[in-house]
């Protein structure tokens, strides 16, 4: 039985991501190997998405994804899909905690940025809606227009000036909304790290060139704008993510500094925050958040291992937030994806599904 609720988020969600199955993975190597083609890839990709959409039904959940099986990173295979930006192998991978270096692929500006209208997550959009065939709602996820701010993507010879870049980036994302609306979604979210870094003292990769203040007074900017037409019966949610991968985590720092421009004003129907350890800062940066607005959906369950939560402890940290935020106003969920990459954190597929299983219980025992 799904959490009786009609708009999302819902009481008990996820962020999107879900572990890759081993046949799926063996099938993406054969074909980087030219063993199977395109076609026998998607065959396989689509098998295990009906596979997992089931089953995040079963678990209790009213929104379900793709498990983004059809990718490979959680922003590039969209970013590389929009007109004016390429994908490439860089010298090096990002940086994560304790030196690690993710694999190395990253995007880059190449020209004027505009949204493509054979971007492939339409069609990719459309197929999993038939597979989910109302059951539940078809939740789509892609990463945040901000993404695009990280240092080195823009090229500056054809941006020289970051503000006009902003604006062909807001009329990039608006065609996208318009084009997913088009396709059937009702649930979109955007998957933000940039924002996430602007709050985090030592952050490496934001450009240097602007100061934190401009920068996050762009990105309020950026999203508002993008949102500014957006369907009435379009619920947009956004993900702020600190690095996940392979369990690793590559900043720390509160919310604080954003809280106040980008909490209290970013017009998006919901806040998906990262809230399983320390790193996050305590929750008095929710005081931001308006009553009566957007709803906060609290990651205070880890992706990163597959040890369930003491529930009490979880329920009691819910009750510690809703001194800054109502209660009938947050929601439960993972802190992150299970797998931001298709390389996946380390946790088995059976402990992700316990883990869904839980915040749908939990959920229930608060909420309902």
């Amino acid at each position: 039985m799904s959490i009786t609720l009609t708009k999302a988020p819902f009481k008990a969600d996820h962020v999107g991501s879900l572990l890759r199955p081993d046949n799926l993975h063996q099938a993406r190597k054969k074909f980087k190997e030219g063993t199977i083609t395109a076609e026998q890839l998607r065959k396989v990709e689509t098998q295990e998405i009906k596979r997992i959409v089931d089953k995040q039904i079963e678990v209790g959940l009213s929104a379900v994804t793709d498990g983004e099986f059809r990718r490979r990173f959680w922003h590039t295979d969209f970013l590389e899909h929009l007109n004016g930006v390429e994908g490439y192998v860089p010298d090096v991978g990002y940086i994560f905690n304790g030196n690690e270096e993710t694999e190395r692929y990253n995007i880059r500006n190449t020209g004027k940025i505009s949204f493509n209208p054979n971007h492939p997550f339409i069609k990719d959009f459309k197929e999993f809606n038939k597979i989910v065939d109302g059951r539940a709602v078809a939740k789509q996820t892609i990463p945040s227009p901000n993404q695009l701010f990280n240092v080195a993507i823009r090229d500056e010879n054809i941006y020289p000036d970051i503000d006009e870049y902003a604006t062909d980036v807001i009329n990039t994302y608006r065609d996208a909304i318009q084009a997913f609306y088009n396709a059937g979604v009702r649930y979109l979210q955007f998957d933000d790290v940039y924002i996430a870094g602007l709050s985090s003292p030592n952050i490496p990769f934001n450009d240097g060139q602007y100061s934190r203040e401009k920068l996050i007074n762009l990105a309020l900017h950026v999203v508002n704008s993008v949102l500014a037409d957006k369907p009435e019966d379009l619920v947009v949610t956004t993900h702020l993510c600190r690095g996940n991968y392979r369990s690793n985590w590559a900043f720390e720092g509160s919310y604080a500094l954003i809280a106040p421009t980008l909490f209290a004003k970013e017009k998006v129907d919901g806040f998906f925050l990262e809230y399983d350890d320390e790193r996050s800062g305590d929750f008095k940066p929710l005081d931001y958040i308006p009553n009566g607005g957007a709803q906060v959906v609290l990651g205070v369950i880890t992706s990163k291992s597959g040890e369930l939560e003491d529930k009490e402890i979880i329920k009691a940290r819910i009750k510690e937030a809703s001194q800054y935020v109502p209660l009938d106003q947050l929601c439960l969920s993972t802190q992150c994806g299970f797998a931001s990459t298709h390389h996946g954190n380390k946790l088995t597929e059976e402990q992700q599904w316990e883990k869904l299983k839980f915040i749908v219980e939990i959920s229930k025992e608060i909420w309902e």
